[in-house]
C-alpha cells in the first residue's frame, strides 16, 4: 500500500470508479428504450388487435396489429439501438483504472462534454 490510499486514521479510502456514472446512464438509456418498445407493442398489438377479425386491415398479408407491433417494431427498435448507441453510449476499458488513470478519465470527459 502506499501512501495516497491511506486517509489520516490510516484506513484505505474508496475512490469510485468515474466509468460507474456512465454506466448507470447507459443502463437508464437501455431500459427507458425498452419500455418504449414495450409500450409500442400495447399500443398497436391490442389497439389494432381488439377489433373483430373481420374488420382487420392487411400488410403484406399479415394482420396490420401484427405488422405495426411486431414486424415494423423490431426494425424500428433495432434502428433506434444502434442510433443510441453511437450517439449516446462511450467505448471505455473495462480494465481497472489507477487514481492517475480516473483522474485524466474525468478530466477529459468534462471537457468532451461527455
Amino acid at each position: 500500500m502506499d501512501d495516497k490510499s491511506l486517509d489520516s486514521n490510516n484506513k484505505r479510502k474508496f475512490i469510485e470508479d468515474p466509468r460507474y456514472k456512465q454506466c448507470n446512464k447507459e443502463a437508464i438509456y437501455g431500459v427507458i428504450l425498452g419500455l418504449i418498445n414495450m409500450a409500442w407493442w400495447y399500443i398497436f398489438g391490442y389497439g389494432l388487435g381488439s377489433k373483430p377479425v373481420e374488420e382487420y386491415s392487411y400488410i403484406l398479408g399479415f394482420p396490420s396489429w401484427f405488422f405495426i407491433s411486431s414486424i415494423l417494431g423490431a426494425v424500428v427498435f433495432t434502428i433506434l439501438t444502434f442510433i443510441m448507441v453511437n450517439k449516446l453510449f462511450v467505448d471505455m476499458p473495462l480494465d481497472k483504472m489507477t487514481k492517475e488513470e480516473a483522474e485524466e478519465y474525468i478530466m477529459a470527459n468534462e471537457k468532451g462534454g461527455k
